[in-house]
């Protein structure tokens, strides 16, 4: 049976699976023995992350000006009425960073392997992640276990694929084509 992806502007529908004793999300497939943990939780944004982030386009902007002043000769002076380039250059950057510091939690299902990797998904709840985990956990006590749901991944952004595998060796990432 293929697996149920649904791609859409801001939506993701992606099929979640334990089926003889193999743990699917979507086309990536997880030996239940091998997983180490499974936890749901609030993902929150990190503040030095988005500080440092916030930092480098502020220096990037920073050289921008500083490129285009040179290139007009001094002509391009912060904040003249005729010429407001580095005030909005760095509006724009401080916005986005206000932006990603301020966006709301989101609940994640984090599902860790014994090679190291973790498989995350979300749902608009946590209470949703909290369930799921708990069949996942009672499949691998229970090998006769077998559940299908549904996990939906809402995203700002249209790019990457909504599992996430991290660490390991050798991963090409995971494809939703």
């Amino acid at each position: 049976m293929p697996p149920l992806v649904s791609k859409s502007r801001r939506r993701r529908v992606l099929e979640l699976a334990v089926r003889r004793r193999m743990l699917w999300v979507g086309s990536a497939a997880v030996p239940l023995h091998n997983i180490t943990s499974v936890e749901a939780y609030k993902d929150q944004p990190d503040a030095g992350e988005i500080l440092l982030r916030l930092l480098k386009w502020a220096f990037g902007a920073v050289l921008f000006y500083a490129g285009v002043n040179y290139l007009t000769g001094g002509e391009a002076r912060i904040g003249e009425s005729g010429n407001p380039l580095m005030i909005v250059l760095l509006l724009v950057v401080v916005g986005f960073a206000l932006r990603d510091l301020f966006r709301m939690s989101k609940p994640v299902l984090a599902i860790g392997t014994a090679g190291g990797n973790t498989v995350t998904v979300t749902l608009p709840t946590v209470d949703e992640l909290r369930h799921i985990a708990g069949q996942i956990v009672n499949a691998i006590d229970n090998p006769a276990a077998e559940f299908h749901t549904v996990v939906e991944h809402t995203t700002t952004n249209h790019f990457g694929p909504v599992v996430n595998i991290r660490g390991g060796r050798g991963h090409t990432g995971i494809s939703n084509n």
